[in-house]
Order: C-alpha cells, then structure tokens, then sequence
C-alpha cells in the first residue's frame, strides 16, 4: 500500500472514530514492519501474518527504542494507554482493508497484553526500584 492510501484512510478513519492520533496509526503500522523483520518473516506471501502477541511484543520493542523513558508518556498523547488500544487501531485499519486478518483473528486476540506502566517505565527505574517475579 502506497503511503498515500494509508494516508488517506487514516484520514477517513479518525473522522469516524477521535479516539486516537492519526500518528498512533502510523506508528502501529511502523510496529507491524517492525514485527515482521524482527521475526525474520517475508514482508510479502503467505507467511506474512503477525499474531496479535506477537505484535505486541514488536510494539513494545519499538515504542522503547524510538521514545526510551517518555515511550508511555507520548504513546497516551496518542490515545494509546493499553494493549486493547493497539487492538483498537489494528481493527480499525482491518476495517478500512489497510490491513489484513485471518477468520481466526479478534480484538481479544491484544487483551491483556501487558500493563503499560510495567511495560514502559519499569525498565528505566534503578534495579531496586523494579518489581521481581
């Protein structure tokens, strides 16, 4: 998909759901690519699916690496405060056709990921500040 068309859908999506930045669609979408190389998948065919987990995990992955201790802080000026926000965001652009699914797919597939306090701001408290276990 051209930059343009995913530009111009997220465009149509925002103007019917507010919810979130248009560049938390960007940024999921940057997440999604992100996934895909890290896990040594083919950017094109068959084999191109990404699980909902598995999404998360690149999200988080590239949410710390692009933004470090302010990850949580910009990522709630997007409207995203939860791994169902992503889960939001994806079905969204599944919606629009930017982004494709299998019939076994679904929003529930991104509950309860991981709290995004835990997620984004434990890795940069001093070790003695950090929960165990």
């Amino acid at each position: 998909m051209s930059d343009t068309s995913f530009n111009h859908a997220v465009a149509g999506i925002v103007e019917r759901d507010a919810r979130f930045h248009p560049r938390a669609y960007f940024f999921v979408r940057l997440a999604l690519d992100h996934t895909v190389r890290r896990l040594s998948r083919p950017e094109h065919g068959p084999q191109r699916h990404v699980t909902g987990q598995e999404l998360l995990a690149g999200f988080r992955e590239l949410a710390l690496r692009e933004f470090g201790p302010l990850a949580r802080t910009v990522l709630a000026e997007w409207g995203l405060r939860r791994t169902e926000d992503v889960g939001a965001i994806v079905f969204n652009l599944v919606g629009h056709g930017v982004m494709g699914r299998r019939p076994e797919d679904s929003a529930a597939d991104f509950a309860g990921g991981y709290g995004f306090d835990a997620a984004f701001d434990a890795p940069f408290l001093p070790p003695s500040r950090r929960k165990t276990g």
